[in-house]
């Protein structure tokens, strides 16, 4: 048998480029879209996020309003001058009970109308810190005063009060501008001086702290920064 006759009995197949991977290789799997572009969208909201929440948490409560605390000493000399005239004790202390609640009304207040007027928001990071370090003085001396009065009378009401409320703008006004705090510890000062003067001084006392102090840090706090 020739050579010819032997290639026409046994016919080939001949297969070349792309047909012969085609025939040899298994076909690739159908693959879905990528989804990098939507992972990259996420880890880039996820660090704008984190970002916001850093410069949120970096910042201060700016929304201590200074005309508020400038009406709240006003209030307080007015008080000053009203409790000196009480004979009884308990009328002397209902006065400055009086003046804790229009100081509290005045404070509030002033606070929400310079955070409306400038956009911030209480329920922000330094907003929370500073209501969450302010309250826990304020509540320890609403304690302590019926505890002191019924022991040693209305004596050391005036330092308790001052030093407390002092302390309560120190740790509040942390989160602030650095007056507020500098406002704290001059009050913090009064009412200790206060604990070891004579008890006819207090009321001396309670208007050069609540009075004097409020009154001049208020307006330059309001001058300075913004109301």
């Amino acid at each position: 048998m020739d050579l010819v006759a032997l290639d026409r009995t046994k016919p080939l197949t001949v297969i070349r480029g792309a047909a012969y991977v085609r025939a040899v290789l298994p076909e690739p799997p159908v693959r879905s879209a990528p989804s990098a572009p939507r992972e990259l969208h996420a880890h880039a909201m996820d660090n704008l996020r984190f970002i916001r929440e850093t410069m949120e948490n970096a910042g201060s409560f700016t929304a201590v309003s200074g005309w508020g605390q400038a009406a709240i000493g006003v209030s307080a000399l007015a008080a000053a001058a009203i409790a000196s005239q009480q004979t009884a004790p308990g009328a002397w202390l209902a006065v400055w009970v009086v003046e804790a609640a229009v100081a509290l009304a005045l404070g509030a207040f002033g606070i929400v109308s310079k955070a409306r007027r400038t956009g911030l928001s209480f329920s922000s990071a330094p907003g929370r810190k500073a209501a969450i370090c302010f309250a826990p003085p304020l509540a320890c001396g609403a304690l302590l005063t019926p505890v002191i009065y019924r022991s040693s009378g209305t004596a050391l009401l005036p330092g308790t009060w001052l030093l407390l409320f002092g302390v309560a703008v120190v740790t509040g006004g942390a989160m602030s501008v650095k007056i507020v705090p500098l406002m704290g510890l001059v009050l913090m000062a009064i009412g200790a001086a206060a604990l070891f003067a004579p008890p006819a001084w207090g009321d001396a006392f309670m208007a050069a702290g609540f009075g004097a102090v409020l009154t001049g840090f208020g307006v330059v706090i309001a001058r300075r920064h913004g109301g």
